[in-house]
């Protein structure tokens, strides 16, 4: 019964929006040292998608440190609100929407999720940070009319431990962007964050574990995601949100399905057949879903021929076999 009431919801949100059914078929758009060029979307738009995250960054010396470093002359361009702003205008000029979705990088590569302040003077000291850094790109995102603002990327122990300032942040966000918000949530974060009914969509990181097989099937990996997609779904229906993944990949490597998520630098084991197999079943499972809102591929490089590759064992589906798929499921819902 929840989940009739909710395809109802979806359906009835869908359509009085004009948007029956239409899939975001997004693309991770990486942030690059370069200004984006007509060429760059060109690939974009080779590959079917509607939708692309831009992701200016901010970051933190440590995840104790409160203080959110953004908007410098020593970032590469693509991460500073000017090079998001280039690459928002010419990507809508070509007809792709945007979501715009500021991130975090703690120096190290530590994990956003365990961002955890010692005291109480520095827990206000991060949210007085924080504000500054999504509001500046708050009112971007309002000046160039995205659809989608993110409002935060995979940061559970900042929301676990602030629950009331995640909250106040939402009504600030609606003060000044007139849009649809999501958040980030990690795979294993979703079903705890609290502030759900307060947005547009249940965003959530897809890196869900799903196969520990060398290179398991599409049937496999199939059946591998039942056990989460049917909680997922419940997690749409209390909330009465439709699903969107914020991000969603797999890397061109042996095992990529045990734990997705990865990101060492290991160069051993590369494997197509496991990552187009992989995308081959999220689609399956999610995009016919009346519930599900769509998704952006983990992640999308401008300098298109110069990344991915057949060795390269990295998440970019760029000239790999994985590519095509993307192209052909895109096409098939870009509609829908």
């Amino acid at each position: 019964m929840k989940r009739l009431g909710l395809l109802f919801f979806c359906c009835l949100q869908y359509c009085c929006s004009g948007e029956a059914q239409k899939k975001i078929n997004g693309v991770s758009f990486v942030a690059s040292r370069v200004a984006v060029t007509q060429s760059h979307v060109d690939k974009v738009l080779k590959v079917n998608a509607n939708s692309a995250a831009v992701m200016p960054f901010g970051f933190m010396r440590d995840i104790a440190n409160p203080d959110i470093i953004f908007d410098t002359d020593r970032q590469w361009f693509g991460e500073t609100k000017k090079g998001a702003k280039q690459y928002i205008e010419l990507l809508q000029k070509n007809g792709i929407s945007v979501m715009l979705k500021p991130q975090i990088w703690v120096w190290k590569g530590e994990f956003t999720g365990t961002i955890m302040m010692k005291s109480e003077v520095q827990w206000q000291q991060l949210e007085n940070s924080y504000d500054d850094f999504i509001l500046n790109y708050a009112q971007l995102a309002q000046e160039t009319q995205v659809p989608i603002f993110c409002i935060g990327t995979e940061l559970e122990k900042f929301v676990e431990n602030r629950p009331e300032y995640w909250q106040r942040l939402i009504i600030k966000i609606r003060k000044v962007y007139d849009g649809k918000l999501t958040y980030a949530a990690n795979w294993d974060e979703y079903k705890r964050t609290p502030f759900w009914v307060t947005l547009d969509y249940i965003g959530i990181d897809a890196y869900f574990p799903l196969s520990e097989t060398k290179t398991p099937s599409v049937a496999e990996l199939q059946e591998g995601w039942q056990r989460w997609k049917v909680t997922i779904a419940a997690v749409a229906a209390m909330n009465q949100r439709p699903v969107l993944f914020t991000e969603f990949g797999y890397r061109s490597i042996d095992y990529t399905a045990k734990k997705p998520w990865l990101v060492d630098r290991t160069e051993k084991g590369i494997n197509l057949r496991a990552q187009v197999n992989a995308k081959t079943a999220i689609f399956k499972e999610f995009w016919n879903e009346e519930w599900f809102a769509g998704g952006y591929v983990w992640k999308w490089f401008i300098e298109h021929e110069e990344s991915g590759g057949e060795k390269d064992n990295r998440f970019t589906p760029q000239n790999k076999p994985a590519e095509h798929v993307i192209r052909e499921y895109f096409s098939s819902y870009l509609e829908r």
